[in-house]
């Protein structure tokens, strides 16, 4: 019987795995490397071992350390969530040799699916090869052999972009998994990315529990999924349970796992199978009334699966990154100070409120999932819940996902893997509340007046005070006056304001309008302000044409041959920033010339560091055309 577990595994997934030991009365144990040393995952359980260090390479992705973890803490078993280990056969043999329980598949089968090239052979399918690609190919998917979540991942659509394709997908892939390898297959066009959640036992029985529809994506990375897959006909889902069975024992498999496909004008492609749990199972889990982790746990001790349970009801799940989605997905780093979610949706978060978002692993704050007797109304459930859902701190993507959990194509299940490529500006235009910056500008002035005791009502008339703010990109001014009788503003009636809460009345209709501030942020309701001072400090402004560092992290490569004085092109790749396992170019704003580069690759930035400067006009010195072409970083691979 299992008495201890730890799981290989960080944030959220860790935190989610703990939650069901705990309510079986296993002791739970957890690794974390020095940046996630304050942790909640860390914090949460019965013991926390240190992996000396702080990116993944060093830390999560040591199968050794990991081990070593697992014996020092006592713990008898070994879970690995659904990080990379989760798909390595090595660290399966591992844990087994050292004589821990392996919750988790056969080393057998893992080895067998977890690379994608094999698994797509053993399914009587072949990758690519790299260097037969056609231009009767294209477009095609450069991919990652090992890991997932949209990493080691490039769509190429010209031939001749193949190859920095290549290279950027190795580079990510070495980052992030510690494996280089790559594959290229042909990349299907507003594809629907449909997939079938495995459990199978060491007797003989597997279930294939419903379908699950992941089609909402970016980056090749999944945003929205839900159970079971709307609108896909009954021989369709017949055929995908029934091939996902076929993969489960043509590998002998044992314990959770996920076939994917895309579906695509009523055909299904085998895409790969997964050997861990997904980011996405509480779907799975809500429907049929189920705990996987406990399933996992469960079929580990040699216990055999009961009958299947029958499917009830719609589940939706979106993922809550730190994120700027109008800024090209640009991850967001800072304090998290408030996370909370309304009664009745599911939140799944390895963060707490006042935890630290670094750079150094994925940007995904927490998973919200809403079950209902209906897709509709698990959709109006689940964007009901967001919208009203109080987060403070960095940018989110919050935004994004109550509006596209509402939009007519999703709403209708008439989307597929194109669906942020079309509507992604439409979903990201700034439509700011009129009325949250003077809520922000009275809760403020009423906690002045609260703290100092005495009102700002003046005897004589005076000109309005005024607060500016910056909100949506935008700058917004407001303007409010003390009265005999309190705060007052013009266009609306003031019923009451404190520093938490203001609620007016406009047009006869009364708004309620929560207030938190941390620093120079407000958040009024699910609107983020910044507050801006009525002078701005001269020291911070910078020339036209400054790049600056959209967030922290490591600049790990240069163009060849960029220097001061270089010409450039509008949208010529000047530098590569690598934060939170990905990384992100930095490139030219028009056609210029670099007129300084105060980084130098290797150096860690802050958000706001100045990272070049290009002079508009005709490029002087030497033109990009005549230096050496750019090519992509790659990543030193962990010893």
């Amino acid at each position: 019987m299992i008495t201890s577990v730890l799981v290989a595994n960080r944030g959220e997934i860790a935190c989610r795995v703990f939650r069901t030991c705990r309510e079986a009365g296993i002791r739970t144990v957890a690794v974390h490397s020095d940046a996630d040393a304050g942790a909640l995952h860390a914090r949460v359980a019965d013991a926390a071992v240190r992996l000396p260090g702080s990116t993944p390479a060093e830390t999560y992705l040591r199968a050794d350390l990991v081990v070593k973890a697992a014996v020092a803490a006592g713990a008898d078993a070994v879970h690995p969530g659904y990080g990379f280990l989760s798909e390595n056969a090595g660290f399966a043999r591992a844990v087994l040799d050292a004589g821990l329980r392996w919750i988790g598949p056969p080393p057998e089968a893992i080895e067998a699916m977890a690379s994608k090239t094999r698994a797509k052979r053993l399914m009587g399918l072949a990758p690519l090869d790299p260097d037969e690609v056609t231009q009767a190919d294209l477009p095609v998917l450069v991919k990652a052999a090992a890991g997932g979540g949209g990493r080691g991942m490039r769509v190429v659509r010209r031939l001749q972009e193949l190859g920095a394709a290549l290279d950027g997908a190795r580079a990510e892939a070495a980052s992030a998994f510690g494996d280089g390898e790559v594959f290229v297959e042909p990349y299907l066009e507003n594809g629907r990315h449909v997939e079938v959640q495995i459990l199978a036992d060491a007797h003989g029985t597997v279930w294939a529990l419903g379908t699950r529809d992941c089609s909402l994506q970016r980056r090749h990375q999944k945003v929205v999924e839900e159970a079971p897959a709307p609108g896909l006909p009954d021989e369709v889902a017949e055929r995908l349970r029934t091939l996902a069975v076929r993969a489960a024992r043509a590998v002998d498999y044992v314990g959770a796992g996920t076939v994917e496909f895309l579906v695509a004008d009523g055909r299904a492609h085998f895409l790969e199978m997964n050997t861990r749990l997904q980011v996405e199972h509480p779907v799975t889990e809500a429907v049929f009334g189920l705990d996987l982790v406990a399933e996992q746990l469960r079929i580990a001790e040699g216990a055999a699966l009961p009958a299947e349970p029958p499917a009830r009801g719609h589940a939706i799940e979106a993922r809550l990154y730190a994120e700027d989605p109008a800024a090209d997905w640009t991850p967001q780093t800072g304090v998290l100070h408030r996370l909370t979610v309304p009664d009745g949706v599911r939140l799944d978060t390895g963060y707490a409120d006042g935890d630290e978002i670094g750079v150094h692993y994925d940007p995904m704050l927490a998973k919200v999932i809403a079950h209902a007797p209906t897709r509709a109304e698990a959709l109006r459930r689940l964007a009901g819940a967001l919208e009203r859902s109080a987060i403070h701190g960095p940018v989110t993507n919050r935004d994004l996902l109550v509006r596209s959990l509402r939009h007519e194509e999703f709403a209708s299940a008439r989307m597929d893997t194109g669906f942020y490529d079309r509507h992604l500006a439409e979903l990201t235009e700034a439509v700011a509340d009129p009325y949250a910056p003077l809520a922000a500008a009275l809760a403020e002035a009423a906690d002045t007046v609260a703290r100092r005791g005495v009102g700002g009502w003046r005897n004589l008339p005076s000109l309005p005070q005024t607060k500016r703010y910056a909100v949506a990109g935008e700058e917004i001014e407001v303007r409010y006056r003390h009265t005999r009788t309190g705060l007052a503003a013009e266009g609306v009636q003031v019923v009451s304001a404190g520093a938490g809460l203001v609620v007016l009345e406009v047009d006869g209709v009364r708004r309620r309008f929560d207030i938190a501030r941390h620093g120079d942020r407000v958040h009024v309701n699910a609107v983020a302000l910044t507050v801006l001072p009525r002078f701005p400090d001269p020291q911070v402004q910078h020339a036209p044409g400054s790049l600056l560092a959209p967030m922290p992290g490591t600049v790990v490569k240069l163009a060849d041959g960029l220097v001061t004085g270089s010409g450039v092109r509008a949208g010529e790749p000047l530098l590569w920033l690598e934060a939170m396992k990905m990384q992100h170019v930095i490139a030219a704003p028009a056609d210029g010339t670099v007129t300084a580069l105060p980084v130098t690759q290797g150096q860690q930035v802050e958000v706001g560091t100045l990272l070049a400067v290009v002079g508009t006009g005709p490029p002087q010195g030497t033109p990009a055309a005549e230096r050496p072409a750019p090519t992509s970083p790659q990543t030193k691979e962990p010893q």
